[in-house]
């Protein structure tokens, strides 16, 4: 099991952003939470198996249709989130 705690950078806002990592984040099983921030970037945890926390990590890069990812940091947490939510913005 593996937390990943996560900033992704770019044109992430208005493009429905939180939505599509939410229904992918539950479609690979994962726990956590999204939210945008007011620097203009996304915060999101994940919690779960290591190949579904990667392969969302890795799916962050791309993102829905409409964004424009230029950076996605991660760091790994200690945090276990039970199901997963769309926060406010922090």
């Amino acid at each position: 099991m593996r937390g990943a705690h996560v900033v992704i950078a770019g044109r992430v806002q208005g493009v429905g952003f939180r939505y599509w990592v939410q229904v992918e984040a539950v479609s690979r099983g994962l726990g956590g939470w999204v939210r945008n921030r007011r620097d203009g970037s996304v915060e999101a945890v994940f919690f779960g198996e290591n190949d579904a926390v990667a392969g969302m990590l890795e799916a962050c890069w791309d993102g829905p249709e409409m964004a424009g990812v230029t950076a996605v940091t991660v760091a790994e947490t200690d945090e276990v989130p039970s199901g997963f939510e769309i926060r406010g913005t922090a």
